[in-house]
């Protein structure tokens, strides 16, 4: 995974030269591991996936910066070698996902509320805009800046203001400790022990609450903790007495959570083909929601999933706004959404904004027709 420093795209920026001239239409892909995820998208191909390397990596900066087409899972070896990793556990779905993917959709796996999104470990960019211009944003440092952070706004862009070429991303060390409690409680319990616990200094790193799911077995919470070894120690010993609490073997659970943030475990199998699932996003102190269906529940409370009919968007929707949150339809039943968007209605600030940066940055609007700025 080597590459020569800031070598010019110029296959792919013929490419989009050509496609504003005519006003094509081009389809930003990468690996296809998140086809699933938005509105479907109009136009030709633009393949990515032969853009790859690393520019650099400065393991005692935290810092790496590499190719939108270099495969995630190469990155993260490249940086487990060095003991270091991406905190927000990004989802890998299936093989061959890349890094421009990993921005662009904006998705974070269950360290997410602990350690923050993709957008906050992006420290720069390169992106081919609609004029077929190769335009460069941001550094390898963080910094405050004026104005929009572009290299920022490119995550969960859904690829709709351009082409990215390369990333900077900061890293971190892999924390020297980790432990995994599983406690049998119901819904509202689960919800009040993470309130209790969020005011607390404890090292809690990602949690998931699993409705039962037939049978006799309880509803569980699972709570990974990460940290110092002291730490870690001290809080497993706490919360388990606390809230009667079991620790689990990490060579199980380190499993368990990369099937959570893929969504492996049994809980994102379809409990039937027609339903559909929906992803709610609220406030991390919201209560139990007015809904028929169980939720998986990550994020401490913040990201809440849920198996539902398409049809059901209004009641859906209704009843997390009402929670101060939105709801996204992530993935549809075999029968199709029924004309139902797949993200939530947005404020007219937003969309004004939204629309100032795609008439900036692609005024032809060839890039991923179809698909709304996240």
């Amino acid at each position: 995974m080597s590459a020569t420093p800031h070598e010019h795209p110029g296959e792919l920026i013929a490419r989009v030269q050509a496609a504003t001239a005519a006003r094509t239409p081009l389809h930003i892909a990468g690996g296809g591991t998140k086809q699933f995820y938005g509105e479907p998208v109009d136009g030709e191909r633009l393949d990515v996936t032969t853009w790859t390397g690393t520019v650099s990596y400065e393991p005692t900066e935290l810092v790496v910066t590499v190719r939108a087409g270099t495969l995630l899972a190469d990155l993260e070896a490249l940086l487990a070698e060095r003991g270091q990793c991406l905190a927000f556990e990004p989802p890998h779905f299936d093989r061959g996902g890349t890094v421009g993917g990993m921005v662009a959709a904006g998705l974070s796996g269950p360290a997410r509320a602990s350690v923050g999104s993709v957008r906050d470990f992006v420290l720069g960019a390169r992106f081919i805009n609609g004029r077929g211009e190769l335009l460069t944003f941001g550094g390898q440092v963080m910094k405050n800046v004026a104005g929009y952070d572009v290299s920022r706004v490119l995550a969960g862009s859904m690829g709709t203001l351009g082409v990215i070429t390369e990333v900077s991303l900061k890293v971190l060390p892999v924390a020297p400790a980790e432990a995994t409690l599983v406690f049998p409680l119901d819904q509202h319990a689960a919800l009040e022990q993470l309130h209790r616990w969020g005011g607390q200094p404890l090292p809690i790193n990602a949690s998931r609450w699993v409705p039962t799911q037939g049978g006799d077995a309880p509803s569980q919470l699972f709570v990974r903790l990460r940290g110092a070894v002291a730490a870690v120690e001290s809080a497993c010993e706490r919360m388990a007495c606390e809230a009667g609490g079991t620790r689990l073997e990490n060579a199980q659970t380190a499993t368990d959570w990369a099937d959570c943030r893929d969504q492996r475990l049994p809980f994102f199998s379809a409990p039937s083909p027609e339903l559909c699932l929906w992803r709610l996003s609220v406030p991390q102190t919201a209560p139990v929601l007015a809904l028929p269906w169980a939720p998986l529940i990550e994020w401490q409370g913040a990201q809440r999933w849920v198996w539902a009919p398409a049809e059901e968007a209004a009641q859906i929707r209704a009843a997390t706004a009402e929670a101060n949150g939105h709801a996204t339809l992530f993935r549809v039943g075999v029968d199709g959404a029924f004309g139902v968007p797949c993200f939530d209605r947005v404020s007219t600030a937003i969309d004004t904004i939204t629309q100032r940066l795609r008439d900036e940055f692609d005024p032809a609007g060839v890039f991923n027709r179809g698909t709304p700025l996240d």
